[in-house]
């Protein structure tokens, strides 16, 4: 090969690879949260931002020069990277806070009406669609301690639907009909299904032909991608007084056969992927691991809600490299890109972090942070639950988790792509920072 077609050769993978690294949710179907791109290592302004008219919750995926995301207006977007222009949107009419998955010319994605939809990149037309028996959310007697004691409740910090991942003619996801679901990528026929004890809203992983996958029923399943047969499955802690301390939210993460998950239980587990058996566990002492991990270079990258703690902790024994505190939760997961990790903030913050300094590089902090910051923020900058909660009463504690929404929290987790970093905020807002 003559330098020429050497030089063709290199430009061509450096403007594919954003699409090929950022197709589906954390970045591959392995989940590892690894971008190919180089890192942004100072801020310098938003490029753009496009405003929904609800919360983007749902994560951004990169490909074919557009970013797709979902919002609780009940639409996918498709926004041209350059521009922050939207070239389409597709409506659910509930909202959509799964993140989108694409192969060839359709893009894949999950809505609260109980759907899964594949609808074309290029048209935003719909190619075909899914219907589960109906979505729900994780709903527990007592949840979190709350009144009235004796009442389902369902959880309102459920906040994401299963992101679909593809692999081998097939697209895979959760239900919150308790179901893992194979269906064919280019009709939507039934492949195969498999049946959990309560809520699937992680998203699954693929390595090496199975599928992992965590359930509200406190087991982490791993199946056969092709067949759906149950492989292993591996129990979590449970909590039936008010159901806390309970439920598989994080998404896995899989590495040189080892996968990697968060769970309500407060812990981080390391998994053989082959057998199910434990390597090791991380405990927070009592806060969750929403956040779906990164995996790189031996070690893993997560973040707690309540203790508001970032860690990077040894791949292979589980010890703890270092940790950083924050104000605020965090259910937004890490996201890598050369000698930096991204993650987002329930304060509406973007934190990037130096790997090598290992310390915060900068953040960014959305509009409606800026604006509503001193009203539920603490003079040390942590949260002001009083300020939002005035009673212990099922109803009073979700309306104030609506009301701290307006923090512009970010739920949504980074993607990156060509040094610009996408993230979605509950302030309607998809921001391209570089």
């Amino acid at each position: 090969m003559n330098n020429l077609m050497i030089a063709v050769a290199i430009a061509l993978v450096s403007l594919t690879a954003p699409g090929e690294d950022g197709a589906m949710f954390r970045a591959n179907r392995q989940h590892t949260g690894v971008y190919g791109t180089h890192a942004v290592e100072r801020f310098t302004r938003v490029k753009w931002k496009f405003h929904t008219d609800g919360r983007v919750i749902s994560s951004p995926t990169i490909a074919n020069g557009m970013v797709y995301v979902g919002s609780t207006d009940g639409n996918l977007y498709a926004i041209e990277l350059e521009s922050g222009t939207a070239r389409w949107k597709f409506s659910t009419k509930v909202r959509v806070t799964s993140s989108a998955a694409v192969d060839g010319n359709v893009v894949y994605f999950a809505s609260f009406d109980g759907s899964l939809y594949a609808v074309n990149v290029k048209s935003g037309r719909l190619t075909w669609k899914f219907q589960t028996r109906g979505e729900r959310r994780f709903a527990g007697l007592h949840l979190h301690g709350i009144e009235p004691s004796g009442e389902a409740m369902p959880d309102p910090f459920d906040v994401y639907l299963s992101s679909p991942a593809v692999w081998a003619n097939a697209v895979y996801f959760g239900s919150g009909d308790g179901n893992v679901y194979a269906v064919d990528k280019n009709t939507g026929a039934l492949k195969w299904k498999f049946q959990t004890g309560n809520v699937v809203h992680a998203s699954p992983a693929i390595a090496d032909g199975m599928l992992f996958i965590g359930s509200w029923d406190s087991y982490f399943y791993a199946l056969d991608a092709t067949s759906g047969k149950e492989k292993w499955r591996f129990k979590t802690g449970e909590d039936h007084e008010i159901y806390n301390q309970v439920g598989i939210q994080s998404s896995a993460a899989v590495l040189d056969g080892v996968v990697y998950f968060g769970c309500r239980d407060s812990n981080l587990y390391a998994l053989e992927a082959a057998t199910g058996r434990k390597k090791w566990a991380f405990n927070t002492k009592g806060a969750w691991v929403v956040t779906s991990p990164a995996v790189r270079d031996g070690k893993v990258f997560f973040a707690t809600s309540d203790s508001a703690l970032f860690y990077v902790v040894d791949a292979k024994s589980g010890t703890p490299v270092f940790s950083l505190k924050f104000g605020w939760p965090m259910f937004s997961s890490p996201a890598l890109a050369g000698n930096m990790v991204y993650l987002g903030s329930n304060e509406g913050m973007l934190i990037a972090i130096d790997l090598k300094t290992q310390k915060e590089s900068w953040h960014f902090r959305t509009e409606a942070s800026k604006r509503n910051a001193p009203r539920f923020s603490k003079p040390d900058g942590t949260p002001n639950y009083s300020a939002a909660v005035h009673e212990n009463f099922y109803d009073a504690v979700v309306a104030a988790f609506e009301s701290m929404q307006n923090m512009g929290t970010v739920l949504s987790s980074p993607a990156i792509g060509n040094g610009v970093i996408y993230i979605g905020s509950s302030d309607g807002n998809l921001y391209a920072l570089m």
